[in-house]
């Protein structure tokens, strides 16, 4: 199939993981797309020589970054047809010992570069329409005494989804936003958490393989292709919608 022929598609946090499994099932489907990320070498890795990508270096949390990264897609790709916000980043705490300095840092990347991101797509959409997929979590709805910033940005995320989501729709904008809820993936994300939390990290990642009903963690392609159906014309009746894909693990 190609969905998306003709459609310029722009993924945040692609260098790896799910951005990256996202960026590439959007690619087979024939559209353009611009993978941006804040790690330069990651992204250059990932990207570098290959056909159909337009990779640029961008910090989420940074309006300057946003402007220039929105001018560069109009400049060489012509405009935008679905943004996919996905970059994020984890901080292992709980609630007692995550200082300012982390929870500014993470609601930093994980909600003010998603309210950026919506911000900017909406912009450059709301005349000819286009769709917009937000990257929340499991972690949005179902506490993880480990995931205190991360769970309460996840959480804020989605609230804003479903704001801006009736907000275009009240506005008679053809923008359609929509949140992916993924549970616990086989990502570089998920090693860097259970690094942080050392001495923890083995009874926190045995007690999550415990509670997934399909017993293993997704795969970043699991998790892709259902913000494809979210940026689909498949999708074309749903916004303020949340997906959640995680294995059965919040059905318990």
């Amino acid at each position: 199939m190609n969905r998306f022929t003709d459609k310029v598609v722009l993924v945040t946090g692609a260098a790896r993981g799910i951005g990256l499994a996202i960026a590439r099932l959007f690619a087979n489907e024939g559209a353009t797309v611009v993978p941006t990320d804040v790690n330069e070498s990651a992204l250059e890795a990932s990207y570098s020589g290959v056909d159909g990508f337009l990779p640029l270096s961008h910090d989420v949390s940074s309006p300057e970054s946003w402007d220039r990264v929105m001018k560069a897609v109009g400049e060489r790709a012509g405009g935008l047809d679905v943004m996919v916000n996905n970059a994020g980043i984890t901080h292992g705490g709980t609630v007692r010992d995550t200082g300012i300095d982390d929870i500014r840092r993470v609601f930093g990347v994980n909600f003010e570069g998603v309210l950026l991101g919506i911000q900017a797509g909406v912009a450059a959409m709301k005349e000819k329409g286009g769709a917009i997929v937000n990257v929340s979590s499991i972690a949005a709805s179902v506490a993880a005494p480990e995931l205190a910033a991360y769970g309460s940005a996840k959480a804020a995320v989605s609230q804003l989804s479903r704001t801006a989501a009736i907000e275009c729709a009240r506005a008679g904008y053809p923008v359609r936003i929509n949140t992916i809820h993924p549970g616990f993936t086989d990502t570089g994300m998920v090693d860097d958490l259970l690094d942080r939390l050392e001495d923890r990290a083995p009874p926190f990642a045995a007690q999550i393989l415990k509670s997934i009903p399909l017993g293993r963690l997704a795969r970043p392609e699991e998790i892709a292709k259902p913000v494809l159906f979210l940026a689909s014309d498949e999708a074309s009746y749903l916004t303020g919608t949340e997906l959640v894909v995680d294995g059965g693990y919040t059905a318990v």
